[in-house]
């Protein structure tokens, strides 16, 4: 699997957990723990990582941005 697909696919967990939070006000970090816990703050981390990754490096690899 590339990284790129790795991002994407923690972009989408990181913006369904906010939908949750912003709609429910509940977040996916308390099935890990709790939002302090070590597996929920890594878990944001790499989500953080993957937004910055897919925004620098977003628009060579996507063919609708690339036009």
């Amino acid at each position: 699997m590339s990284l790129h697909k790795i991002a994407y696919v923690l972009l989408l967990i990181g913006g369904l957990n906010w939908l949750l939070v912003g709609g429910f006000h509940w977040s996916l970090g308390l099935l890990f723990g709790g939002d302090m816990a070590m597996a929920s703050r890594v878990i944001y981390v790499l989500v953080g990582l993957s937004a910055l990754y897919e925004l620098f490096s977003h628009k060579g690899r996507c063919k609708e941005c690339a036009m």
